[in-house]
């Protein structure tokens, strides 16, 4: 099951150096691609406003 990021996403950019497959899409609200997503909750872990979450 692949993360995915809630409307608390304030775009700040911290998931993204974190991710290791890019899976992440830079938005108003940043996307999760679960086609690419592995699963490691790297992105997660350093969300400051805790708005990743598994599917």
């Amino acid at each position: 099951m692949a993360y995915v990021i809630n409307d608390d996403c304030t775009a700040c950019g911290t998931c993204i150096d974190e991710c290791p497959v890019e899976a992440i899409a830079e938005g108003d609200i940043y996307k999760i691609d679960p086609e690419v997503c592995t699963d490691c909750g790297s992105c997660a872990d350093v969300c400051p406003v805790e708005a990743i979450h598994p599917a």
